[in-house]
């Protein structure tokens, strides 16, 4: 019989009722050490006492009116995100997907608007991962993703990820952009170097399309700076942001030159949920701490920190592990066993992490988990590795 909750997932047996800071308390009272921040979306951890004062507050003042009108915290955190950022211009969604689908068409409408429709294509990269929706999976293109919900949607041109060679060989009069994480994260925690970054930045100029950025994931502090494509002293046209932006309320947005975005009149898109007084406050208050150089600057010691006890607990299980991969807070473990194997192993040892792509096991802590919870990381995974090693 179908269960009641559409069964797209396979569900860990675990149910947490509580959480605060990288803790999570299940059901029955275990207490697991949170590795995985929902996915990169709990930035802070969970149930941050600013955050819960700003949401408490804003609940208590207005929840919805939707965008008929002026939103004063929505203005407040694009004002914010324009002084930070590459951007002139911002909008709001409520998760990564839909920042997905609103590039796709920013980036579409742009050439159109300039009297070149044919410009439809965009070039996107092998394991990458921009979200389910139908230009989501038509952008990343696997079999995994797209089997059985045919006709994709055209114009995605798929390329060896990194490969500068093969994106200069694929354009044309009808490629409008490329589309890049510069951190692959379900594709198995991939860093895009600085050079290739630069590199697809410099043939976007050449050539005069656009360039646009999945930050989804590897946004928000996650590398060490505000976006990680910072590291490599270039500016996207187009950004996509979501997960950690909103500390764990559903909040995403697109960011843009005021050039990329010149198509996007009255009427060209809508959300009747984004940039909602609840979503924005938190935004707001969630940027206000990831933005400060001090925080950014301890996410880079946290992250040394933890990639070298990583390094040694690599060299400690070669049964288990071959390399610690990935940049920041945003790492990887690439397995020898089935990564799936060492996440079960993780819960009996209460301590919980993400399959990725490629066979690596997603680390994604809150961006200030402390020293101590850092250490027990690391002792959790020794154990739940010890579990499954062989002789």
């Amino acid at each position: 019989m179908m269960p009641s909750i559409l069964p797209t997932y396979n569900r860990a047996p675990l149910s947490f009722v509580k959480g605060q800071g990288t803790w999570l308390t299940e059901a029955d009272g275990r207490r697991f050490l949170d590795l995985g921040a929902g996915i990169a979306v709990n930035a802070l951890g969970h149930a941050h006492p600013t955050l819960v004062k700003v949401l408490t507050d804003q609940a208590q003042a207005l929840w919805h009116v939707s965008n008929l009108y002026q939103i004063p915290q929505q203005q407040a955190l694009a004002d914010r995100l324009v002084e930070l950022t590459f951007a002139d211009t911002v909008f709001f969604t409520n998760s990564g997907t839909e920042a997905c689908e609103l590039a796709v068409k920013m980036a579409r409408k742009y050439w159109h608007d300039k009297g070149h429709p044919e410009r439809t294509d965009i070039i996107s990269f092998k394991g990458s991962f921009h979200g389910r929706s139908s230009a989501g999976i038509a952008a990343a293109g696997s079999e995994a993703m797209t089997a059985g919900f045919g006709p994709l949607l055209p114009g995605f041109i798929h390329l060896p990820w990194g490969d500068l060679d093969a994106v200069g060989a694929a354009l044309s009069d009808t490629v409008g952009a490329i589309l890049v994480e510069p951190v692959q994260g379900e594709g198995g925690i991939r860093p895009l170097s600085d050079e290739c970054l630069k590199g697809l930045r410099q043939l976007c100029d050449d050539h005069g399309i656009l360039l646009i950025l999945d930050e989804v994931q590897c946004g928000m502090g996650r590398t060490g700076k505000l976006f990680a494509h910072e590291w490599a002293g270039i500016a996207p046209d187009i950004m996509m942001v979501a997960k950690g932006i909103g500390g764990g309320f559903p909040l995403g947005a697109v960011l843009a030159s005021e050039n990329a975005a010149s198509g996007m009149i009255a009427g060209t898109h809508g959300s009747t949920y984004g940039g909602n007084p609840l979503g924005c406050a938190v935004g707001c208050a969630v940027l206000d701490i990831v933005a400060d150089p001090q925080f950014l600057s301890e996410i880079n010691r946290k992250a040394g920190l933890l990639r070298q006890k990583l390094e040694a607990l690599v060299a400690a299980h070669p049964n288990n592990f071959e390399e610690v991969r990935g940049t920041g807070l945003m790492l990887g473990l690439k397995c020898k066993q089935p990564n799936t194997d060492l996440v079960a192993a993780g819960y009996t040892a209460e301590i919980l992490t993400i399959p990725a792509g490629d066979n690596v096991l997603r680390l994604l802590p809150p961006l200030n988990i402390a020293d101590e919870d850092i250490q027990i990381a690391i002792d959790r995974l020794d154990r739940a590795a010890a579990t499954l090693s062989t002789p």
